[in-house]
């Protein structure tokens, strides 16, 4: 994996210094990036300066940013930890893209990975959040995981590598440092062992984990249909898993739900009510429940004019003249030139909207014609109307209005293409 040049993320600390010790001294191909979190005043400058004099040093690469980390935690209304994460592999992310590096590489350690199994365990979670920090994805690697604190410092001693201190890493007013210094020592003077017991049982931990994802992935692959953006359930069969609960946090947390009581309500509640998480949605439907990223709303209306032959948005209609009739499947829409009234209209439908199908006498309902065709909530919510002056010209790609429709005496004739 770190064959090919990578990016070391490198604050100044013992445990990066170490590590860009080994990387230079295995004559690796690495850039170095700091950040400067402008949170002690000269001393995160200090920092800045002896990490960019270390690069030199190595004859590597350095890139730096300055962050206003203060501000960040104000206006997005999280903790220090929290916007120094974001605030770094959001720079990270966009220096990779800038200077074509697919790997990052940080310098988390054994005592890191016990320290965060503890915060999530005394925050609440799940078996993901007991697995610990992974030693590697597609594009982050951390060399320095199997290793514990105290080896590494004797290895700093030993080769003489110099560090900067961060005189906040002794501060307990916040969670890791207190677990660091108070909780940590204490579990360890429990059993000689314990980090290594520790690490151990993470494995065992990840193996049980491991199975848990292929059995959940066996049940998405029986009870979830995936269908234009949006992947259908069948609720009688979420209903016979046993336990329940345990079930559906297997199946819906990574869609970011967490009101559990909510979504265990929806199984068997009234169709059209529904939950939300932060990015996706879940809707009862009759006997489903349909799951869909929850994206941003349309504008209501898309004009159309007199002269536009071609739109793609916000989906893609080809406009043509033509002088006869040919096939006419459900995408493909013939009109009388005469019976249309520009700026023609694309929306989505609305509560009262009727039409007069093609084929049949009288109106009907846009909403009944919808149920007619068994079309589930999510769709009908995606279903595009042209419309010409108010008036129902097509429901698009699934039936046309009798008023607009070509007869024996027509003279001009468009023709109305739905690619999709």
């Amino acid at each position: 994996m770190l064959e090919e040049r990578f990016l070391l993320a490198c604050s100044g600390g013992v445990d990066s210094m170490v590590l860009a010790h080994l990387c230079h001294h295995a004559t690796l191909d690495f850039v170095i990036g700091h950040c400067n979190f402008q949170l002690r005043g000269g001393e995160s400058d200090t920092d800045e300066k002896f990490v960019r004099n270390f690069a030199f040093e190595l004859s590597k690469t350095f890139f730096s940013t300055c962050f206003e980390t203060a501000d960040y935690v104000k206006k997005n209304k999280v903790s220090v930890q929290i916007a120094a994460r974001e605030l770094r592999y959001n720079w990270f992310t966009e220096l990779m893209q800038e200077n074509d590096i697919k790997i990052l590489v940080t310098a988390h350690q054994a005592d890191d990975n016990l320290e965060t199994f503890l915060i999530n365990l005394s925050r609440g979670t799940g078996i993901d959040g007991l697995t610990g920090i992974p030693e590697k994805t597609d594009t982050l690697a951390r060399p320095l995981l199997p290793f514990t604190r105290s080896q590494i410092l004797e290895y700093a001693r030993i080769e003489n590598v110099l560090w900067r201190e961060d005189g906040s890493n002794s501060d307990t007013k916040y969670l890791r440092n207190k677990i660091r210094h108070e909780i940590v020592p204490k579990l360890k003077e429990l059993h000689p062992t314990f980090l290594r017991n520790f690490k151990n049982t993470q494995q065992y931990i990840r193996g049980t984990s491991q199975l848990a994802e292929l059995y959940i992935d066996q049940i998405r692959t029986a009870i979830f249909r995936y269908e234009d953006g949006v992947i259908q359930i069948d609720i009688p069969s979420l209903l016979k898993l046993e336990p329940l609960e345990p079930h559906l946090f297997a199946l819906f947390h990574g869609y970011g739900f967490t009101e559990w009581n909510d979504v265990k309500s929806l199984l068997t509640t009234m169709s059209g009510k529904e939950v939300r998480s932060k990015t996706h949605r879940l809707l009862k439907d009759r006997e489903f429940l349909l799951l869909a990223e929850i994206r941003e709303e349309d504008p209501k209306e898309y004009p159309i004019l007199q002269d536009v032959k071609e739109i793609h948005t916000p989906i893609h209609l080809k406009i043509t003249e033509v002088s006869r009739v040919k096939e006419t499947p459900k995408n493909v829409l013939y009109v009388a030139k005469e019976t249309l009234k520009y700026p023609l209209t694309l929306r989505k439908w609305q509560k009262g909207d009727y039409f007069y199908p093609l084929g049949m006498k009288g109106r009907k309902k846009v909403s009944k014609f919808f149920k007619d065709e068994k079309m589930d909530a999510i769709s009908k919510e995606k279903q595009w109307l042209l419309c010409s002056r108010g008036t129902v010209v097509w429901v698009v790609g699934k039936r046309a209005d009798e008023r607009f429709k070509v007869s024996g005496d027509t003279q001009n004739i468009v023709k109305i293409e739905f690619n999709t």
